[in-house]
């Protein structure tokens, strides 16, 4: 079932909620970090319970201004999920209408139905969807399920959770946000909380947070274990954390203290 506990909460007013999600979004695409080029990646954040702020369509992440986002409504990009308005230009038809401005430049991004259905079920407040060199490395490759489904070393499991929620690779836009929506609701099931990383086979990362420094800090965890896993693999085979020791370092109380620094806006 979806958890909205925070769905309602709005951190900050509107104009500094976009400020704070333009500088995430600069930071993952720098390009020393190889997370994305050209084009590649959107972010969002909440706005209040109605809407939220989206990257438009073609927009580069390194260089995004404040213009190169859109205000979108949940409503009727949710509608989509239950009930497909049709073709590809049906779709973009409805997007372009759950604008807030119906004025204002920009076509939200054609994975906007993902970051909607996030934002709604998991009770988060921002996204970071990107391409990371070291992940896709991974995700490209047989043992993408397996890097997904293990914690290699404590501070994974402490910053991404105890496992990543794992999407075989489908078509972006509306079929994958059907798929990441169950895998998603699997994950709540099974853990009794949304995950924090999403990955998505042969495309790229999704990491969910409560504040811009929550998302930047899960990326950056997740490209360090796609490292250390790339690594082990070369040197033979990766030596997983039990199950057991990994939610005994994510419950641990001390562990949630220093987590909850980590999330500072």
């Amino acid at each position: 079932m979806p958890n909205v506990t925070n769905a309602n909460k709005s951190p900050h007013p509107t104009a500094d909620t976009l400020s704070a999600l333009v500088d995430l979004t600069h930071k993952l695409g720098q390009p020393e970090r190889e997370y994305v080029i050209i084009g590649e990646g959107n972010t969002s954040c909440r706005i209040d319970a109605d809407s939220f702020w989206i990257k438009a369509s073609g927009q580069g992440m390194e260089t995004i201004t404040p213009a190169g986002f859109v205000a979108v409504r949940f409503e009727s990009i949710l509608g989509m999920l239950d009930q497909s308005p049709g073709d590809l230009a049906a779709q973009k038809a409805v997007m372009q209408a759950a604008k807030v401005d119906a004025t204002a430049p920009g076509v939200p991004s054609v994975e906007v139905t993902f970051h909607a259905m996030l934002l709604h079920e998991c009770g988060v407040q921002v996204i970071g969807h990107t391409h990371p060199v070291a992940v896709n490395r991974i995700l490209c490759s047989s043992r993408a399920r397996q890097f997904a489904s293990n914690r290699l070393f404590p501070d994974e499991a402490v910053l991404c959770g105890p496992e990543s929620a794992f999407v075989p690779y489908v078509d972006p836009g509306l079929p994958l946000a059907l798929a990441i929506r169950d895998a998603a609701r699997r994950y709540m099931d099974d853990n009794g909380e949304a995950p924090k990383v999403i990955l998505l086979a042969n495309h790229g990362l999704i990491a969910l947070g409560q504040t811009p420094t929550e998302v930047l800090n899960i990326t950056a965890m997740t490209v360090k274990a796609a490292h250390i896993f790339a690594g082990a693999c070369a040197i033979g085979e990766p030596v997983f954390m039990s199950r057991e020791d990994i939610l005994h370092i994510y419950k641990r109380p001390d562990e949630i203290y220093r987590r909850k620094q980590f999330v500072e806006y």
